[in-house]
């Protein structure tokens, strides 16, 4: 009966937001390649590839789960070299990130939508030998429909915010179900595990692993190298002191054009880069650089020759997708966003991997167990407001050695708390290794 409620009330959901869905591929692109995808229709040259051995299939949502399940893929290569995986995932974005990391032997695919007819499709096609879901994803037709032909189930790198939880709470019958269809969850911390058992997950199948982005460490293989000959080329100083807004979401840029003009007047060398989560948006931040009285120039032009104002620029925007790191690892301070005017937070790690001074806002809740450690460890700066975040961006400016402290203490928890996925890998290995004897 719950499933049939579920089954009932999803394509009504769906067709609701599909006029939303259709608005956000016109304006981010890249979702009209491989959009029948999403219906489990694929092409002969991928359905042939399919064909040719089972795989494990991962579903990783968008840029931040992708980039831990291809860590998850190479740990679990360095065990069995033969494995061979399905990577799905939802966003453009992380479409666009996987598509340039993958392995030549790995098949990408979009995630397909959850209606038991397609998802049975999917699954015919696929014949996964094992399905591992990144984050939060729970899907309840995929799941049942894997459980009933045997697969093994895991969720990578768990996590339950508290607005989650209270979301889950209210369909509670349906999670519960859909939760006993997993054989292993690996969560990312305590209060993740407590709320998941909560929901009804067997406590036996809970492992608290930390958080497998501490994993997803990039820093001693980056090569700055063309970055800073770009900036020099486009009127940068070498030694410019970055300001960096990473991640930023509606509203912060406004926040952080205003500190910066402050911070300037004390440092005429001070730069500020923005870094919004999504560069469809770039038309509204430069429209907020000029609101500001600043002169700004995108990164994309630059890395085109287009630097008619790049000389005098204050800000630089950066409008490209997946080049975050390399601004991380060029910035003095840095500020990750939507922790100030939006909720969640966005991933910290990718700075502190570069040994940064990090300020972020009071709204976090998709990093709870992240930022605890980070505070634990008193490795960042989380202030409660605009003022707030002023004062501390300033005297982090201005104290160098607080400001490599903070740095310093930053990078050693990313060592500290590594792990993750090498022993979530080791669970998946037993699990197949299961499989096989049955």
């Amino acid at each position: 009966m719950i499933w049939f409620i579920y089954n009932c009330f999803f394509p009504i959901v769906f067709l609701l937001l599909l006029p939303r869905f259709a608005m956000r591929m016109c304006k981010r692109g890249g979702y009209r390649k491989g959009f029948l995808q999403r219906f489990g229709r694929y092409e002969s040259s991928v359905q042939e590839r399919l064909r040719t051995r089972p795989r494990v299939w991962i579903h990783a949502v968008s840029v931040g789960e992708v980039q831990v399940a291809l860590r998850f893929m190479r740990a679990l290569r360095e065990h069995r070299s033969a494995l061979a995986f399905v990577l799905t995932t939802t966003t453009s974005t992380g479409h666009a990130i996987a598509a340039q990391q993958l392995s030549a032997d790995d098949v990408l695919l979009y995630f397909p939508v959850d209606l038991p007819w397609i998802m049975a499709r999917v699954l015919d096609r696929l014949r996964p030998l094992a399905l591992v879901l990144v984050e939060g994803e729970l899907w309840p037709n995929l799941l049942r429909l894997a459980r009933r032909r045997g697969v093994p189930i895991m969720l990578l790198n768990g996590r339950m915010s508290q607005h989650s939880f209270r979301g889950y709470r209210k369909i509670r019958p349906l999670v519960k179900k859909t939760l006993e269809c997993f054989d292993l969850f690996c969560m990312q911390g305590p209060e993740d595990a407590r709320r998941l058992s909560e929901l009804g997950a067997a406590p036996g199948k809970i492992r608290v692993m930390g958080s497998a982005k501490y994993d997803v460490s990039e820093s001693t293989h980056l090569d700055l190298g063309p970055v800073r000959a770009l900036l020099l080329r486009a009127g940068f100083d070498a030694a410019t002191p970055w300001l960096v807004g990473g991640s930023t979401w509606p509203g912060e840029e406004a926040i952080l054009l205003d500190l910066y003009k402050k911070l300037r007047a004390r440092d005429s060398n001070a730069r500020l880069v923005l870094v919004p989560r999504h560069a469809e948006r770039r038309q509204a931040v430069m429209a907020a650089i000029r609101k500001a009285g600043l002169a700004g120039t995108a990164w994309s032009e630059i890395k085109k020759g287009q630097m008619s104002h790049a000389f005098s620029a204050d800000v630089l925007l950066v409008d490209t997708t997946g080049e975050l790191k390399h601004f991380y690892a060029l910035a003095t301070v840095i500020f990750v966003g939507k922790s100030l005017t939006s909720h969640g937070g966005q991933n910290i790690i990718e700075a502190a991997v570069f040994a940064k001074p990090i300020v972020v806002g009071p709204y976090t809740e998709n990093f709870t167990a992240v930022i605890a450690d980070f505070r634990a460890a008193n490795a960042l700066i989380r202030v409660p407001d605009a003022s707030a975040l002023e004062r501390a961006v300033t005297e982090l400016w201005l104290d160098n050695q607080a400001a490599q402290a903070y740095g310093r203490r930053a990078e050693q928890v990313v060592h500290d708390k590594a792990g993750a996925i090498r022993a979530s890998a080791e669970c998946l290995l037993i699990l197949l290794a299961a499989r096989a004897e049955t």
